[in-house]
């Protein structure tokens, strides 16, 4: 079962080569993370935190799911409204 926390392990893996734990708190809050601390003065990081910050750089969103306004479309209709106007 994987654990709802990183271990310090995979946090020791991320923050290489830093070895104190508060020189690692500094890093992991760099990379926009946050970071909470444990009794014993290490990092506190959950996995869900770790992957809504990082997870995205690996699995780039995909066009076809963009939710907005079709800027193009909206662009295109705007320039006929425009010839319209200027034959009238």
């Amino acid at each position: 079962m994987i654990s709802l926390i990183l271990s310090d392990e995979e946090i020791k893996t991320i923050c290489d080569p830093l070895q104190m734990p508060s020189a690692q708190i500094r890093y992991l809050r760099l990379l926009r993370l946050l970071v909470n601390c444990k009794p014993n003065g290490r990092a506190l990081v959950a996995r869900s935190e770790f992957e809504r910050v990082l997870g995205a750089q690996r699995f780039p969103p995909d066009d076809s799911t963009r939710i907005g306004p079709d800027v193009e479309a909206l662009r295109e209709r705007w320039a006929k409204k425009k010839r319209r106007e200027k034959k009238a």
